[in-house]
C-alpha cells in the first residue's frame, strides 16, 4: 500500500495557493500554458481526491500519487487546447473545465489501471447491454469491449485518449477474477486450440503472446501463419458470441 506523506502534500497545497494569487486579475486570453496549468492544479486536487477514498485507488495509490499523474494529464492536456473552440464559449472557464476534467480523469484512471491491473467495460457500453438484456447483441457487445480493453495498448497515447474521451464511471474489473469467468466460457464453448490461442494471445493467465510464438508453441505450420492465428481467433470469439447466453452475461455484470 502507498503511504500518504501529510507533509509533501501540505507544501504541495501552499505552493499551488501562492502561485494562484500571482495570477488574479487576468483574462483567459492572458494566460501562458504555464498559468494555466497553474490555475487548474485545484481540479487536479479536486479530482485526485475523489479516486483516493474510491474503491479504484485504495491502497494502490497515495493522494500523492494521483495528485502527480493528474497533474501529468493536465499538462498534456493544456497543450492540446484549441482556442478557436474555447473563444467561441459562453462560458470559457466552464469550457476549460470540463476538457480538462476528461483528460485528467482519464490520466488518473490510466496509472490506477496499471498499477492494479484491471480492465473495464466502459460505462456507456454496460449501459446499451442493460437497455437490451435479451437481445445477443448484449453478448457480442460484452465479448467485443472485454477483448477490446485487454488488447489496447496502454503505452499509445491515441489510443489512450480515444478509449477516455467518454466519460466512464464504470468500476474496474479485477483481471484475475476476469479471467476466471472468461476461461470458464472458453472450456465449456471452445477447442483445444480456439481455447490456447485465446489463452495466450491475450494473456489470460500468462504473459501475452505474439502469433509467431503461438504458433510455434501450438504447432501452426506455414509462412501465413500470423493470418491463421488471427482466424483462430476471430472465430473463437465469434463462436463465444454465438453460444453464450445472455443470462451470463448479465448475472457476471
Amino acid at each position: 500500500m502507498k503511504k500518504y506523506n501529510i507533509q509533501n502534500y501540505l507544501r504541495y497545497k501552499a505552493d499551488v495557493k501562492t502561485s494562484i494569487a500571482n495570477l488574479e486579475g487576468k483574462f483567459w486570453d492572458e494566460y501562458t500554458n504555464d498559468e494555466l496549468i497553474v490555475k487548474f492544479l485545484p481540479l487536479v486536487e479536486n479530482l485526485a481526491r475523489k479516486f483516493s477514498t474510491s474503491d479504484q485507488a485504495s491502497g494502490v495509490l497515495s493522494i500523492n500519487d494521483l495528485i502527480q499523474c493528474g497533474s501529468e494529464g493536465l499538462i498534456k492536456a493544456v497543450h492540446k487546447i484549441d482556442w478557436s473552440i474555447m473563444d467561441e464559449s459562453k462560458d470559457v472557464e466552464k469550457t476549460l473545465k470540463s476538457f480538462l476534467s476528461k483528460r485528467i480523469k482519464g490520466a488518473i484512471r490510466r496509472r490506477i489501471d496499471m498499477a492494479r491491473g484491471n480492465i473495464r467495460i466502459p460505462e456507456h457500453k454496460l449501459n446499451e447491454i442493460r437497455k437490451n438484456p435479451k437481445d445477443k447483441a448484449a453478448v457480442q457487445m460484452f465479448f467485443n469491449s472485454i477483448f477490446l480493453s485487454i488488447d489496447i495498448n496502454q503505452e499509445n497515447e491515441d489510443a489512450e485518449n480515444f478509449a477516455y474521451q467518454i466519460p466512464d464511471d464504470s468500476e474496474p474489473y479485477n483481471i484475475q477474477l476476469m479471467n476466471v469467468y472468461l476461461k470458464s466460457l472458453m472450456q465449456k464453448h471452445l477447442d483445444t486450440k480456439e481455447y490456447e490461442v485465446l489463452r495466450l494471445s491475450y494473456g489470460l493467465d500468462c504473459d501475452k503472446h505474439s502469433a509467431k510464438e503461438i504458433a510455434s508453441l501450438l504447432d501452426i505450420k506455414g509462412t501465413r501463419y500470423y493470418v491463421t492465428v488471427s482466424e483462430i481467433k476471430k472465430k473463437a470469439v465469434q463462436t463465444l458470441i454465438d453460444n453464450v447466453d445472455h443470462t451470463q452475461v448479465l448475472d457476471y455484470l
